[in-house]
């Protein structure tokens, strides 16, 4: 017997965890919460291309 965690998803399941999600945070809340991801994932990229090139922070400051 395999048990997964996280199986295969059919459309009907997409549909319903959507649906579940709109009315869970509403409508306006969906855009304001991926804007947050949004910026979450873009300082986490930053971050990281902070550490492999510390040249670049040198180069930002003596601007």
């Amino acid at each position: 017997m395999k048990l997964l965690l996280f199986g295969n998803f059919g459309p009907g399941e997409i549909i319903l965890i959507v649906v579940v999600v709109l009315l869970l945070f509403g409508g306006k809340k969906i855009p304001e919460l991926m804007h947050g991801v949004g910026k979450g994932v873009k300082s986490f990229k930053d971050g990281m291309n902070g550490i492999d090139d510390p040249a670049s922070d040198a180069k930002k400051e003596e601007k």
